[in-house]
């Protein structure tokens, strides 16, 4: 059945808009009183990190911490963050994108001075993220890296080009960052299936797998993008396409997989907009190493250890696999 699902840039850049507008309402509104500015955000270290059962994937706890111009540790991140603040704000305004990296060098003609390693932009960009419920895309910045690829009948609107996954190249059609932007125009197709390697997303490519499954064949890459993982949320939530996770069948892959179903605890804030729980694992399992006489490699001891990490991991239940 085809399926038409459009997308909702507007909305997104209008609650970042206003987000922004209204923070410096805020700190023109504590002048005024002759405050200092400040700003409430959600405390992003591990121990505020916690597992929500009910919704099946990482979220942040109560606890907050305070960005302020009234303390002299803290008054240039602070001048830093409403600088950025006002660089996303004017990318949104004119409609227009721009890297993390370029924003870090952007930053060395602001007046509250540049930062020494692009680490310290990207968690002022994080700051404004969790602070406001968005993601750095809906605020105008973009990762280096796109995407995967996704090969399968789906026709997307990509700024007024449209783009038949089927007849974009051999490697398919690549997911944009701003995979939010991108209408789904039509859809034909059952499932997702989605590949840890690109070899092997290849090759079901080459072999039509898509056409024999009715499925969107999506190439991971390895740990999948903010893009990538996006997309199967979209796919899934949108289009109503169950999504298949195949990886390799050993610990880095059976992690892959689990990013994907229950998110990461690094992007706790935003798990609700990329975590798929109801994806499923289908493989490599041991039990396909046994019934298919596969190859095998022995464990080294950094698998041991990803292993013993696993063990420790709250979303590692059976219940989960």
């Amino acid at each position: 059945m085809t399926k038409k699902v459009r997308a909702r840039e507007g909305a997104h850049k209008w609650k970042a808009n206003e987000k922004l507008t209204g923070l410096g309402k805020d700190v023109i509104e504590d002048i005024l009183h002759t405050l200092p500015p400040k700003l409430k955000i959600p405390s992003r270290s591990t121990t505020n990190i916690i597992y929500d059962k009910t919704n099946r994937y990482f979220v942040l706890g109560p606890r907050y911490g305070m960005r302020s111009a009234g303390s002299m540790k803290q008054v240039k991140k602070f001048a830093q963050l409403m600088c950025a603040a006002d660089f996303s704000k004017e990318l949104i305004k004119s409609k227009t994108f721009a890297t993390l990296r370029e924003m870090y060098y952007t930053a060395e003609g602001w007046d509250a001075g540049s930062f020494h390693e692009q680490g310290e932009s990207d968690a002022i960009i994080e700051d404004l993220e969790v602070a406001f419920g968005l993601k750095r895309e809906d605020l105008g910045l973009t990762p280096e890296e796109d995407g995967a690829a996704v090969y399968g009948r789906l026709v997307v609107n990509e700024e007024d080009v449209v783009i038949d996954a089927t007849k974009a190249g051999r490697g398919g059609y690549t997911i944009p960052p701003t995979i939010d932007d991108v209408e789904f125009a039509r859809c034909k197709a059952k499932r997702v299936i989605a590949i840890e390697t690109m070899g092997m997303y290849h090759r079901l490519v080459q072999e039509r797998a898509w056409k024999k499954f009715d499925a969107l064949i999506v190439g991971l890459k390895g740990q999948a993008a903010r893009a990538t993982r996006r997309f199967l949320k979209r796919a899934h939530e949108e289009l109503g396409l169950p999504i298949h996770l195949f990886c390799d069948g050993d610990p880095f892959g059976f992690h892959i997989a689990m990013v994907i179903i229950s998110g990461s605890a690094k992007l706790a804030y935003i798990n609700h907009e990329l975590a798929v729980p109801d994806a499923q694992f289908i493989g490599v399992t041991a039990s396909d190493i046994v019934d298919y006489e596969l190859p095998t490699d022995k464990l080294r001891a950094l698998d041991v250890n990803r292993l013993k990490q696993l063990q420790q991991d709250p979303r590692d239940t059976p219940e989960v696999w």
